[in-house]
């Protein structure tokens, strides 16, 4: 009996490890495509039926067009770069100092009483309250756009830094403590996989609001960009361009989050919830 069962097991395990495993791989993330291509075709047949006019919410065949005579002209490719540049700096910038505000007020009960209830109550501020007062301070052009963005990435990301050094095991510090480790080993081999997961979290939630906060940058102030495209087609009465530049914000985030999955994916390898995805 209990051979009958090491040899299905061995079968089942052979029958994961073979030649389904690699398809299945690059199969599961076409699985999130099906919500968006159904919604898209359930629209375009709603259109070309006559159940809507599709003047307001363009069909997906008007957006591609759309696309096409951006890329065309230049002008999809010009204004996503200048989007793009400025995520990221701006997402460099947040990064940086909410990972150090994060660590101090984390490891320090003293750093925490004295500069998180401030950061919290900074917190609460709306990003477009900030824009008339980066403009004064840094006029209009990238310099208040990019620390714009960073505000927006900072507080995720000192969020989850914060509570991911607060929230390790003391017991777990204290073994490594009574193995003798050094500081450098310490944080190599106790804190930082203790701290990475949360880490990355945060990291991806940064990015997100990067990517909505520099929306608000661009409407003030931006000849260039996707959000001067979105200001653009309302000014001149072209839903297809705004349905468009919504749709560039989008593929733009998705494809940068799963970059930056990727990229700290094998860091990632030992957790269970990272490995299944």
């Amino acid at each position: 009996m209990s051979l009958a069962l090491m040899s299905i097991s061995s079968e089942g395990s052979a029958e994961d490890t073979g030649p389904r495993r690699p398809a299945r791989r690059y199969l599961r993330p076409l699985v999130g495509l099906l919500l968006p291509v159904g919604l898209a075709a359930f629209w375009e047949l709603a259109v070309y039926f006559g159940w809507s006019n599709g003047r307001l919410v363009p069909p997906p065949s008007v957006i591609y067009q759309t696309f096409a005579e951006l890329a065309e002209a230049g002008e999809l490719q010009y204004h996503a770069a200048a989007t793009i540049w400025r995520v990221f700096a701006g997402f460099l910038c947040g990064v940086a100092a909410g990972t150090l505000a994060g660590a101090v007020t984390g490891y320090s009960a003293w750093s925490h009483r004295v500069l998180d209830p401030t950061l919290q109550a900074l917190r609460s501020i709306p990003s477009i309250a900030w824009v008339p007062l980066f403009i004064l301070w840094f006029g209009i052009f990238e310099a208040s756009k990019i620390i714009l963005i960073a505000v927006g990435v900072f507080f995720p990301v000192y969020l989850g830094v914060m509570g991911a050094v607060m929230s390790v095991d003391r017991k777990i510090v204290e073994v490594g403590r009574a193995f003798r480790l050094s500081g450098f080993a310490m944080v190599r081999r106790i804190l930082l996989p203790a701290v990475l997961p949360a880490y990355v979290l945060s990291l991806r939630a940064g990015l997100g609001l990067g990517w909505m906060f520099v929306v608000a940058a661009e409407f003030l102030g931006a000849s260039t960009g996707l959000g001067f495209l979105l200001i653009d087609g309302q000014q001149l009465g072209k839903p297809a361009q705004i349905v468009a530049a919504i749709v560039a914000f989008a593929i733009l985030g998705k494809v940068s989050d799963a970059l930056l999955a990727a990229a700290a994916a094998p860091f990632l390898r030992w957790e269970d919830r990272f490995a299944r995805h």
